[in-house]
């Protein structure tokens, strides 16, 4: 009896073990910089307790006036990444018209490539065409353009991918059994289709919008360098050593951008259990 214990302790230990590396992975590539990141912004370039970094950056025009920016380019870059992925989710989720899921490859390929490259490419395309068309480059005189064009082409498939996953759950029967009842394609849509689809719509707002806040290499890819969004400056002050407090200030504004994400998951959240709630409450 007691060798069969300690054989299920020796098994218990073993399991346990295996999640020593993930712990160790965590504390020093996510808690320790987080932690350092934490200790710049609440000190000064003594290493004395200060908030003098927070007045520098919230009394500063120019940070509010890329912080507005940035989250313009990504709210209009996640809207229209929703727009665009919700059609096409909904195509590669009937079987009708992908039977062997070769299009949800062809969609997901571009993922596989690395997003500069994909920048790189897509502003050479886009100002070739504008300059061919109307004579002048897209990234050149309208950069706000180029940068959500350039986001909404990066992220669209991680728009594309949650959506086709939750679309796949729909209840087939719901929509059959509502249009026998009467109502109308667009009645079907707004009443059945999308109420059953907002948990990945959640996901795929919360897949795009996070990433287009701190994506500032293709913000300077396509705007010639001449726009800046919150990465930029985070770039800017841990990179250039402008003042003693660069470290100090730049730790400020990326708790910032972290305080930012951090308001959309618990939207992302609320709006979730939410959703659980009224189904739960629909059943009964």
């Amino acid at each position: 009896m007691e060798a069969v214990v300690r054989r299920r302790q020796r098994r218990f230990n073993f399991r346990g073990s295996l999640c020593i590396p993930y712990f160790v992975f965590m504390a020093l590539f996510v808690v320790a910089p987080l932690a350092i990141i934490v200790y710049y912004a609440f000190t000064d370039q003594n290493g004395l307790i200060s908030l003098e970094s927070w007045k520098t950056v919230f009394t500063t025009a120019k940070n509010w006036q890329v912080i507005g920016q940035t989250v313009i380019i990504s709210t209009i870059s996640t809207i229209l990444c929703i727009l665009i992925a919700y059609p096409i989710a909904y195509i590669l989720s009937n079987k009708k018209f992908n039977k062997n899921k070769v299009l949800v490859y062809i969609f997901l390929l571009p993922m596989w490539i690395n997003f500069v490259i994909r920048t790189i490419g897509l502003k050479a395309l886009i100002n070739g065409a504008t300059t061919f068309l109307f004579h002048f480059e897209l990234t050149a005189d309208y950069p706000l353009v180029a940068i959500v064009l350039g986001m909404v082409y990066d992220y669209l498939p991680f728009a594309i991918l949650p959506l086709y996953n939750q679309m796949l759950k729909m209840d087939k029967n719901q929509i059959e059994a509502a249009a026998d009842l009467g109502a109308n394609p667009v009645q079907v849509f707004f009443k059945n289709i999308i109420p059953m689809t907002i948990p990945g719509i959640v996901s795929a707002c919360m897949m795009t919008f996070m990433p287009t806040m701190s994506s500032y290499v293709i913000a300077n890819k396509m705007s010639e360098n001449t726009t800046s969004i919150i990465g930029n400056l985070v770039a800017y002050w841990f990179s250039e050593s402008i003042s003693p407090v660069s470290f100090n200030v730049g730790s400020v504004i990326s708790l910032v951008m972290l305080m930012i994400i951090g308001i959309t998951l618990l939207l992302e959240k609320t709006i979730g259990n939410k959703e659980e709630n009224q189904k739960k409450g629909g059943i009964w």
